[in-house]
C-alpha cells in the first residue's frame, strides 16, 4: 500500500506530466497494479484496521437496560452490577462507552433561541452575594447582598447593596436600581425569590403593591431556570469577576459608591453581543420608558410600639434612643436604608431621628436624649426620701 505522498505523486506524473503507467513504473519502481489503483482512485489511501472485539460487547444490552431505567446511573455502579455477570472490562472502557450511549437514553436536551428585546420591554433582576463581607464600621464586617438589575434592550446594569433578604430590603433594592436606571420598564423579571414570590408564579402582597404603585408588570421565571434571565446572569457574572477582586471598602457607603462608578464605567464600554455601548442604547430606551414617579413607593419597615421606661427601640440587634419625655406614649417607628425615625401617634411629635447603622449590638444615643435622661435623674434624686446617716460611734457602742 502506497502512502498519501506517493499516491499524489503518481497522479501528478500521470495527469499533470502526461506520463504513461509504463513510464511511471520505470521511474518509480512501483508495481503496475499499485500505479493503476492510484490513478483510478479518487480518494487518498487510508489505513483501516479491522476493529477488534471489546470485553464489553457481551454486556452492552444489559448496560442499555440499566440506562433505560436510570440514565444517570454512574459508571462505578454499572461496573458493580456487571461484575457478577462476568464482566472484566476496565473503568476506562466502561466510562468511554457510557459517555457515548448515555445521551441516547437521557431526555432530549433543551434548546434555546436568541431573544431580541424591544426598548423598555423588560428589566431582569437577581440577587448577588459578594464573596467577602462588607465593612460596616466599628471594626465590624457583615454579610451583604446586591440587588442586580439589567435592562434587556440596552444591557445597562446597576446594583444596590442591602443587608438582608427580607421583603422590605429587597423592595428597597429594586427601587434603588430603578432610580439609578432613570426610568420604568414594562415588566420586572425575577426568579422565584422568597419575599417576592408567594407560590405558583404569584407575587407576595408587598411586591404586588409595589408594582401596582409604579404601574409596572412582573414575571417570575420557572424554577431552576437561570437561562430565562441570562442578561442579568451575565452581568452578575461579570461583576463577580471584575468588580469585587482587588478592591477594599471603607464601609457600606463606600461599597455603593464604588459599585455605582463601576457600573457607569462598564456601561461606557462596547458590549460584545450588541456591538454598541449600553449607555448609548440606554438613551434610546429612556425615551420609551415610563418616567419615575415624583415619590417612589415606601419600602421602609413600620411598626407601632409604646416608649418603654428604658427609652430605646431595638432594630437589627441595635438600640436607638427615644425621647425620655415620651415614656408610655405610643409611637410609630419607620426604618429605611438610611435612617431610623419615630413619631407619636396622633400628635406627630418626633421621638427620635437617627442615622441607621448596620454594625451589630450598638447603642445609638442622641445627645438631647442623654441630657434629658440626666436631667430627669436629677429631679428624681431631689424627690427621694431622706435617709438618716448615723455616726460611727453608735456602731462602736453596739459592738462593745
Amino acid at each position: 500500500m502506497v502512502g498519501v505522498e506517493q499516491w499524489a505523486e503518481i497522479r501528478r506524473l500521470h495527469f499533470v506530466k502526461g506520463l504513461s503507467q509504463r513510464e511511471i513504473h520505470r521511474r518509480s519502481g512501483l508495481h503496475r497494479d499499485t500505479i493503476s489503483r492510484a490513478i483510478n482512485s479518487t480518494e487518498p489511501p487510508v489505513y483501516r484496521r479491522v476493529p477488534a472485539g471489546s470485553k464489553l460487547d457481551p454486556f452492552k444490552d444489559e448496560i442499555h437496560r440499566m440506562l433505560k431505567e436510570n440514565h444517570e446511573l454512574p459508571g462505578v455502579r454499572v461496573r458493580e452490577l456487571l461484575e457478577p455477570l462476568g464482566c472484566t472490562a476496565s473503568k476506562t472502557i466502561v466510562d468511554d462507552y457510557l459517555r457515548e450511549v448515555r445521551p441516547l437514553f437521557a431526555p432530549p436536551p433543551r434548546t434555546f433561541q436568541r431573544t431580541v428585546y424591544r426598548p423598555a420591554e423588560i428589566c431582569q433582576f437577581d440577587l448577588w452575594e459578594p464573596r467577602d463581607e462588607v465593612p460596616v464600621g466599628h471594626g465590624q464586617t457583615r454579610r451583604g447582598w446586591v440587588v442586580i438589575a439589567c435592562l434587556g434592550y440596552s444591557r445597562a446594569g446597576v446594583g444596590m447593596l442591602i443587608f438582608s433578604k427580607q421583603t422590605e430590603d429587597l423592595l428597597a433594592g429594586i427601587a434603588g436600581c430603578l432610580q439609578r436606571l432613570g426610568g420604568l420598564p414594562k415588566t420586572l423579571v425575577w426568579d422565584r425569590q422568597a419575599g417576592l414570590h408567594a407560590r405558583d408564579g404569584r407575587p407576595t402582597e408587598a411586591f404586588a403593591a409595589f408594582c401596582g404603585q409604579l404601574r409596572v408588570g412582573w414575571h417570575f421565571c420557572e424554577p431552576a431556570d437561570p437561562q430565562a434571565k441570562g442578561v442579568v446572569e451575565r452581568f452578575q457574572g461579570y461583576a463577580e469577576t471584575n468588580f469585587e477582586p482587588g478592591r477594599a471598602f471603607a464601609n457600606e457607603l463606600d461599597f455603593q459608591d464604588q459599585l455605582d462608578a463601576w457600573c457607569l464605567k462598564v456601561g461606557a464600554r462596547t458590549h460584545k453581543t450588541l456591538r454598541a455601548r449600553p449607555v448609548d442604547r440606554l438613551a434610546t430606551e429612556l425615551a420609551v420608558m415610563a418616567p419615575l414617579p415624583a415619590r417612589m413607593p415606601d419600602t421602609a419597615r413600620r411598626w407601632v410600639m409604646r416608649v418603654p421606661p428604658d427609652p430605646h427601640l431595638r432594630l437589627d440587634t441595635n438600640d436607638y434612643s427615644l425621647d425620655p419625655g415620651l415614656v408610655g406614649r405610643r409611637v410609630e417607628v419607620t426604618a429605611d436604608q438610611r435612617a431610623v425615625t419615630a413619631a407619636c401617634l396622633g400628635t406627630g411629635e418626633v421621638a427620635c431621628r437617627h442615622a441607621r447603622t448596620f454594625a451589630r449590638h450598638r447603642t445609638v444615643t442622641a445627645l438631647e436624649h442623654a441630657r434629658a435622661l440626666r436631667a430627669g435623674r436629677g429631679r428624681d434624686a431631689s424627690a427621694e426620701t431622706s435617709v438618716e446617716v448615723r455616726p460611727l460611734a453608735r456602731y462602736d457602742a453596739l459592738i462593745a
